[in-house]
């Protein structure tokens, strides 16, 4: 089964590796098609926008499908996305690729961790989808900075031209590689819609989008902060990124860790760490190696935030663990949208490069409010009711994507963002 697994390594490789190339991209595109820099990461916006819609439309699109039939159709969509991001000829029609390569981001993780863990006994199902979201992790680590590199040399279509070869690639091993799975269960679909009844579900969505948005108000400028307030060239951009993966994969693992210790009082703390780090950011952007090693601690303490996220919206939609995936990683991207449109408006109106790191500073403050009127609700009825039921979702089996779309390379998902996602073990749905 480790060859089905790898076939969705690659699926997970291209998408992860086409949701976040475009920002080391992002003056090449400007400088092509005549658009502003903020403009330009808009597709940035436009694709977390498309992930927020496709990841619920999607799935329940192919509630009735089998399971593999869902993945190659999600692959051959995706496919179509990035060629037409490859061949197009204005602002426009990239972001209609951007939009059309981005309905299949959510699904495909959600339905591909249903399908990891069909593959292999109970007891190493987390395992299983630790390996399908390694592709994650190796596209921000290798295939965002290679792919900036590539850009930079040959012109940013080259990039999709490579990630529409990888999705030819991922395709091409489901379609041999992934055994035959079956349709899910008729009617389990709206048997999780009612999930979405509790307040409690809500305000952890809610959490997701601020504290996520608080990150990519940041990062979706990154590239034009680093050459024109750090003074680093174009080409150590791609450099810059694979240090940015580096620590994201740290604080990830660690992110999770924390988080099944103590999940609540984790995400209290790393929120409060994601919004000191962002405020340091905008002091230490203006000089080479400050910026540097506060790129690192920003993408550590970043998507540390990635797990307990997860695994909060999944402690409260017990019961729903499909679905509510989903709608999380949808949560991922539309932080991601809401922070790169906060970011760009601010450098569009004149703040300087530093203002989206003084947004994202006030998204993951945003964040941490939020997370605190949800946890004092659960002692508020954990008083009135007496003890909390345990937690129905082992943190270490949920999946955490970020940039919904990044995993840790062990445990793993975020996007998600993400966009992100640790496994879901118990699928009730099915």
């Amino acid at each position: 089964m480790r060859a089905s697994l790898l076939a969705l390594a690659v699926g997970a490789f291209g998408i992860g590796t086409t949701e976040f190339v475009i920002v080391g991209l992002l003056p090449e595109v400007a400088d092509d098609l005549s658009v502003s820099i903020p403009s330009a990461g808009m597709l940035v916006t436009g694709y977390a926008l498309g992930v927020v819609v496709g990841a619920p439309l999607m799935t329940a699109a192919g509630a009735r499908l089998p399971r593999k039939t869902m993945l190659v159709v999600l692959m051959a969509i995706f496919i179509a996305g990035n060629l037409l991001c490859a061949l197009a000829g204005d602002y426009a029609a990239l972001m209609g690729g951007r939009l059309i390569a981005a309905l299949t981001h959510g699904a495909f993780f959600g339905i591909g961790s249903v399908v990891a863990a069909d593959l292999v006994a109970p007891d190493r199902r987390a395992s299983a989808i630790a390996l399908m979201f390694t592709g994650l992790t190796l596209a921000n680590v290798l295939g965002v900075p290679l792919g900036t590199f590539l850009g930079q040399e040959f012109g940013w279509r080259s990039t999709f031209w490579a990630v529409t070869g990888i999705g030819i690639v991922g395709l091409l091993a489901l379609i041999t590689l992934v055994p035959a799975q079956p349709a899910p269960q008729s009617g389990a679909l709206r048997g999780e819609l009612a999930v979405f009844r509790r307040p409690q579900v809500w305000l952890a969505l809610t959490t997701t989008v601020l504290g996520f948005g608080g990150v990519f108000a940041s990062f979706t400028y990154l590239a034009p902060m680093m050459t024109e307030l750090a003074g680093f060239s174009d080409g150590a951009v791609a450099w810059l990124l694979v240090l940015f993966g580096v620590g994201l994969c740290v604080g990830n693992v660690l992110g999770g860790r924390a988080a099944d210790r103590s999940l609540m009082p984790s995400l209290y703390l790393i929120l409060g760490g994601l919004c000191l780090v962002l405020v340091v950011f905008t002091f230490t952007a203006r000089a080479a190696l400050p910026a540097a090693v506060t790129l690192a601690a920003f993408g550590a303490i970043g998507f540390a935030t990635v797990p307990p996220l997860q695994a909060r919206v999944m402690q409260q939609a017990a019961g729903a663990p499909a679905l509510a995936s989903a709608a999380n990683i949808a949560a991922f991207n539309l932080g991601n949208a809401l922070g790169a449109w906060l970011g760009g408006l601010a450098v569009a109106h004149g703040l300087g490069w530093t203002s989206p790191t003084w947004i994202g500073a006030g998204l993951a403050a945003a964040g941490l409010g939020t997370a605190a009127l949800s946890g004092h609700l659960d002692r508020r009825s954990g008083r009135r009711k007496g003890p909390l039921p345990a937690q129905q979702v082992p943190a270490e089996q949920v999946p955490a994507e970020p940039f919904p779309s990044v995993p840790p390379p062990a445990q793993h998902p975020s996007a998600g963002a993400g966009h992100g996602t640790r496994p879901i073990v118990e699928q009730k749905s099915r």
